[in-house]
């Protein structure tokens, strides 16, 4: 089993230590966030875990850990989300130059092969022009040459959640060949830096420009990264149509991430996420959250590596998310 750790939070950079404590537990709890009595006991052991795959925007506290999740033998990659917006969008992230040399060390640390750069979202606004993304992803680009192999890109998706957040920048949505022209300069950058370009859960195709649609969840990456071939994972069906992510389990949590962005779909209130992040006990079984003792609990235990899948009923058994 893959572990996503997370799509709904910055675990890297806001739960370093929550995290290191559910390894050495082995296990880890997560909350159905679509029915909330539902909870999944996940069994972390290294045999049982595939690899980690981190999505973050700052893991600069996250790589003091890093030698201890090595020797505890869990495979991994990064998937770093690193745009040039400054805090009219990321109100909470340091400045670029900072972000950069983070990239950089976590790259040297791990390989550049581990570390995949993912410029997310992009956005149109009056002064976010696509002269001015052409020219900043160039630039970024030439920052990070030889420090990863490949890039994602994804365009903002206007998810009703986020609209009055954002309405004060007056963005606008790209028809498509305005995404083609950008994503094709953007792979010129891109390829010039050693860098193949990959669109993220877009339904445009760019095969004509050799831009394909990503998985940021990569079966094949991971296989490549851990030495095992794992024919087993499928497609993740709990994604949208367009994503190509292969299956996965994640063990965030929504509304805990506090970098503040106008565009995060993951948290639907600041100062709750906030709020969440400062309350977290790095001892808890689950993130932010705790057990309230009306829950159904499943016991999920991966497939040993090599091996089929199974689960271990609880007092529920099945798939829950």
């Amino acid at each position: 089993m893959i572990i996503s750790a997370s799509r709904r939070t910055d675990i890297p950079a806001f739960y370093g230590e929550w995290f290191l404590n559910r390894l050495r537990a082995g296990e880890v709890l997560v909350r159905n966030p679509m029915q909330s009595k539902q909870v999944s006991r996940i069994i972390l052991a290294p045999e049982r875990v595939d690899a980690f795959v981190f999505w973050t925007k700052n893991p600069e506290n996250f790589l003091r850990h890093l030698p201890e999740i090595d020797a505890l033998g869990y495979p991994s990659y990064f998937l770093f989300t690193l745009t040039p917006y400054d805090a009219t969008l990321e109100p909470g992230l340091p400045e670029k130059g900072a972000l950069l040399e983070v990239f950089r060390r976590l790259s040297r640390m791990i390989g550049p092969e581990k570390v995949v750069w993912r410029y997310d979202p992009v956005i149109l606004t009056d002064r976010f022009t696509p002269a001015w993304h052409i020219a900043t992803f160039s630039r970024m680009a030439e920052e990070l040459s030889g420090f990863t192999r490949r890039c994602i890109i994804s365009f903002f998706d206007d998810y009703r959640k986020v609209q009055s957040r954002m309405r004060t920048l007056r963005y606008s949505l790209p028809e498509k060949a305005l995404m083609a022209e950008l994503a094709s300069r953007f792979a010129e950058a891109a390829g010039r830096n050693g860098m193949e370009l990959f669109t993220c859960s877009e339904d445009i195709d760019l095969s004509a420009q050799a831009i394909m649609h990503s998985r940021c969840i990569d079966r094949e990456l991971v296989e490549h990264l851990s030495g095992r071939w794992m024919p087993g994972l499928k497609k993740d069906a709990r994604q949208r149509h367009s994503c190509g992510c292969t299956e996965s389990r994640d063990i965030g949590h929504y509304n805990t991430c506090s970098h503040g962005c106008l565009y995060c779909y993951a948290v639907s209130s600041h100062p709750k996420a906030e709020a969440a992040r400062e309350s977290c006990d790095p001892l808890s079984p689950m993130l932010c959250d705790r057990l309230k003792g009306d829950e159904t609990i499943t016991t999920v235990l991966p497939r040993k590596r090599g091996t089929t899948a199974i689960s271990t009923p609880g007092s529920h058994q099945g798939e829950l998310f």
